[in-house]
């Protein structure tokens, strides 16, 4: 199934800036199969959803292994079933 979503990691515990930690981050978005946009506060990605549930996973996974101790991760997803979703018809 294929959705869009907006992701966002808030890594704790790591100092004033997370820089390191994003760019970590997109980087293995980009090891996906997704189309992704960075923006400030987070990424919009569009992909297959159970993709994008495994790459939230990953993510978590990875930055434990770096030595992030607490991360709070929001996450929205839109699926539907009338059409297939993208970003692009989301664009205003």
């Amino acid at each position: 199934m294929k959705a869009t979503a907006e992701l966002q990691f808030i890594p704790i515990g790591t100092g004033v800036s997370v820089r390191e930690e994003v760019k970590t981050v997109v980087t293995l978005l980009e090891g996906f199969d997704f189309i992704i946009e960075t923006h400030a506060s987070g990424t919009n990605i569009e992909g297959d959803l159970s993709e994008i549930l495994t790459a939230v996973e990953t993510v978590h996974e990875l930055l434990h292994e770096q030595g992030v101790v607490r991360i709070v991760s929001y996450l929205k997803l839109e699926t539907r079933t009338d059409k297939v979703s993208t970003l692009a018809a989301k664009k205003l």
